[in-house]
């Protein structure tokens, strides 16, 4: 039978939501209620967005976890930084996690209008930070930011985009439906698609716009997805 990861972000993507606000001791109790239900991964935060989740990064160290592994979350490199000189990854570095989660573009649109860059600059920042951390012994997760969009708006290079994470040493690949917009079909068509063309772990992170987070989950689950992302009762912005 196949083994599906299950990889809770309550403590970042889940306290973006509206009136949620955790303060440290409730990050460190959660992580330690979330270990007992074995759950295989725990997202602890941004270490570069505030001193509050830097500090749970600190104590979590001193947590006796059992069978769950803490995981700091951080962007690419900025255009035009050298890894080694940007301070968000220096941050993540800081953070002292066995895994590090990276959100990086994995559409053409995204890259070219929302960030101002060039196709091929994204593809290097994705390359280059993930290579970073895994010259720095961490276990790398890639998640790929808007890629059922940019897969419609262009496959081919939302494609190179896990390609590239997975050359440079990404252990894991997860495909966002950022916006929430895309239906259980397409989820299961797109994701089989991936699953079949990569050597690696393919998982599967929904928001819940249109009500299609958990179908859709399911959907890439059922088309070969092994790590599922989300939160405790769904909390988050969306």
């Amino acid at each position: 039978m196949r083994r599906i990861e299950i990889y809770d972000t309550t403590l970042r993507d889940g306290s973006q939501g509206e009136g949620v606000s955790f303060s440290t001791f409730d990050k460190l109790l959660i992580t330690r209620r979330l270990d007992e239900l074995g759950v295989d991964f725990v997202e602890g935060g941004y270490p570069a967005s505030n001193e509050k989740d830097f500090e749970y990064f600190q104590k979590a160290k001193d947590l006796d976890l059992g069978c769950c592994r803490v995981a700091a979350f951080g962007m690419t490199r900025r255009k035009g930084l050298a890894a080694a000189e940007d301070p968000g990854l220096a941050s993540l570095l800081q953070a002292d996690t066995p895994v590090v989660t990276i959100v990086g573009k994995a559409s053409a649109f995204q890259a070219e209008e929302v960030i101002k860059t060039t196709r091929q600059e994204n593809l290097a920042m994705i390359a280059d930070t993930v290579a970073f951390f895994r010259q720095a012994g961490r276990e790398v997760i890639f998640d790929a930011e808007h890629f059922f969009d940019g897969f419609k708006y262009d496959a081919a290079y939302a494609l190179e985009t896990l390609r590239t994470a997975a050359q440079a040493g990404a252990g894991m690949i997860v495909l966002c439906d950022t916006n929430g917009g895309s239906l259980p079909e397409e989820v299961a068509e797109i994701t089989r698609k991936v699953v079949e063309s990569l050597p690696v772990p393919i998982g599967i992170h929904c928001h819940n716009d249109s009500d299609l987070a958990v179908a859709n989950s399911l959907a890439a689950v059922d088309a070969g997805a092994s790590q599922v992302q989300g939160t405790i009762n769904g909390f988050g912005e969306r």
